[in-house]
């Protein structure tokens, strides 16, 4: 998923600086929400590793 928001982040850069704002306005928003979710999940992933690893001991 970071990978997906890392694309569109240089999306972004590329139409900006073409000069197609609407675009690189759409891709900058839609980097945002995706590095958003990407990191919600890794943190309750590294959370609920975290927990599983020391029930297991």
């Amino acid at each position: 998923m970071l990978n997906w928001a890392l694309t569109f982040l240089v999306i972004a850069l590329i139409a900006a600086l073409l000069g197609f704002t609407g675009v690189a306005g759409a891709a900058i928003g839609i980097a945002k929400i995706l590095f958003y979710v990407f990191l919600i999940l890794f943190l309750v992933s590294l959370v609920s590793h975290l927990f599983r690893g020391r029930g297991a001991s």
